[in-house]
């Protein structure tokens, strides 16, 4: 207990402090530092030579073979020094352990038995739901049998996940499960938390074999280092762990219900934000909001959402107030159509599809006045790349040249790449009949698992994109910047899965994109947004700077603390 109350704060503040605190009390255990050794209890050299005398019975009753002799853990082998009465042993010293039953329906014969396998085995428990059934016969059950206090050990998938089987009725097993039976009367739950030991401090990696799905074989199970205290004191630690352990569960759970009330209220908050009609309630809400901050923003998953709140309310047009001086987005509607004509005019353009207009019901919210709902198709060009034989191929990359545009070179930050990008050639680049950037473009991601990627082109003048890519070329008249918020707002985003066509290889088509609805506001209120929004984001960037020095800081601190205890 005086291991909790001195490291509490520690633990509860830093981001794995829990669990960092639940390795040091298993650490702890298994080096006979949790609890005071008792001199009156037997030695664990005694217990040794007791359950040698129980081997050699075992044997000549015929009810085990007789065990493999298995080396004596030398000093350097020991990983720490033990108190006085423990002793290192072998696993395989002190427990009778093999695999279970091969499955094999088309080969096994006898009777029906209720058996279970890895994906019924987890850590310190059993999930039973999905119990099956194999032909088992007579002579093979005792080998395949797990009963009352057996340790049950995964040989395959997460080799060494360990449970004690705690259920009055027998089970089977399969093959990828090894039983180990203690002699002695050895603690099967003292022999659990050895393993979750193991796991928690990842020493379990050096006896588990194989890339993926990792194993641990019998010969593997049986050669590991166990650390061995008087019986006495093994029930005395196991009972301590659990009561520390139920510390640690009332610790989480502290911690889970302060921060689900913490999204809950933020939720809330940003909801009633994003509703709100008259400006006075927004200015309450967002008071509320203010004078909460420090609490609000101590964790990095609402400020996540305070970023998609203020994309948000930026393309509401609730971010900053309406200037009534400013040209209508009306206006701007006919600028648009006298450019596209002398575009078309000039060759630099395709004469554009007519696209379908906007009803109501597919109007999300309001606009302010001044603004108008159009599809973005309406405000920009948009060009698909050359997908045809002059399309690159990588043997054709070379180290300096024409930038190459993919889906992975768009960074977080809404540009392209200056240390990853692709190049071809300059007759490479000629060669492509389009897909061509231009200075203030932006690259859209049309398929794939990052469909509705997108970048403005900056740093880059020149460069062509690849098949998975569309340029965006908006007019003038719309902000290169502002739709580019756009696009990675909340609207934005639920534009792609209205269009997506739920195959496996989700995609979506330059026409799907057109029909986006976009809500323009007067060109100098895109300008105003663009500024409040830049100037929000550093806050947000502020925030989480903060959030990471703080938990750096506090797991610097339990660190620190663990390292001294």
């Amino acid at each position: 207990m005086e291991l909790f109350e001195q490291h509490f704060d520690a633990a509860f503040a830093a981001p794995d402090g829990i669990k960092k605190l639940r390795e040091l009390i298993l650490t702890l255990a298994m080096q006979g530092k949790l609890i005071p050794q008792d001199p009156n209890d037997l030695p664990a050299s005694q217990l040794m030579k007791e359950i040698e005398a129980e081997k050699k019975r075992l044997v000549k009753e015929g009810k085990i073979e007789v065990p493999k002799s298995l080396s004596t853990v030398k000093r350097i082998e020991a990983q720490y020094a033990l108190p006085k009465t423990w002793k290192w042993v072998r696993f395989g010293d002190i427990a009778q352990h093999n695999s279970g039953k091969t499955l094999d329906k088309g080969r096994n014969t006898g009777q029906l038995h209720d058996y279970i396998t890895t994906s019924n085995l987890y850590w310190g428990h059993f999930r039973l739901e999905n119990v099956r059934q194999m032909l088992i016969r007579k002579e093979e059950l005792e080998r395949c049998t797990a009963r009352r206090n057996d340790l049950l050990i995964c040989e395959g998938g997460e080799a060494g996940r360990a449970a004690v089987w705690d259920y009055e009725t027998d089970i089977c097993f399969q093959n990828h499960i090894h039983r180990a039976r203690f002699y002695g009367n050895i603690n099967p739950y003292f022999s659990y938390r050895f393993f979750e030991k193991l796991n928690a401090t990842r020493e379990i990696d050096q006896y588990r074999k194989g890339v993926g799905i990792s194993n641990m074989s019998s010969k593997t199970l049986a050669s590991i280092n166990f650390p061995l205290p008087p019986l006495p004191e093994q029930h005395r630690i196991v009972a301590k762990i659990d009561q520390l352990m139920a510390r640690c569960d009332d610790l989480e759970k502290l911690r889970t219900e302060r921060e689900q009330k913490r999204r809950s209220i933020h939720t809330a908050a940003l909801k009633q934000l994003l509703d709100v009609q008259a400006s006075d309630k927004f200015a309450d809400v967002w008071k509320f909001i203010t004078q909460n901050f420090s609490e609000l923003y101590a964790v990095k998953e609402n400020v996540a959402e305070l970023r998609k709140a203020i994309l948000q309310l930026g393309v509401m047009g609730k971010l900053v107030p309406q200037n009534p001086n400013d040209q209508p987005a009306s206006q701007l509607l006919k600028e648009i159509e006298a450019e596209k004509k002398r575009l078309v005019k000039e060759g630099k353009i395709k004469a554009p599809k007519p696209l379908s207009t906007i009803k109501l019901e597919d109007m999300p919210y309001a606009l302010p006045q001044g603004w108008e709902w159009v599809r973005l198709g309406y405000i920009g060009d948009f060009i698909n790349g050359d997908r045809g034989k002059n399309y690159p191929n990588r043997e054709e990359y070379v180290s300096e040249g024409i930038p190459w545009i993919n889906t992975g070179h768009i960074e977080p930050d809404g540009f392209l790449t200056q240390s990853e990008m692709y190049f071809i050639r300059r007759n490479k680049f000629e060669s492509l009949n389009g897909g061509k950037i231009a200075p203030g473009d932006l690259v859209y991601c049309l398929r794939g698992a990052t469909f509705g990627k997108t970048a403005i082109v900056d740093p880059y003048s020149e460069g062509a994109i690849a098949s998975s890519l569309m340029i965006i070329r908006p007019y003038r008249q719309c902000s290169n910047r502002y739709l580019y918020r756009y696009l990675v707002s909340p609207l934005g985003r639920s534009q792609i899965f209205k269009f997506n066509n739920g195959s496996a290889q989700p995609n979506l088509s330059s026409s799907n994109v057109q029909l986006y609805i976009f809500p323009l506001p007067p060109l100098p209120e895109q300008h105003r947004i663009i500024a409040k929004i830049d100037q929000l984001m550093t806050l947000c960037d502020a925030l989480e700077k903060d959030i990471n020095n703080a938990t750096g800081k506090q797991t610097e601190l339990l660190d620190a603390v663990m390292a001294q205890v």
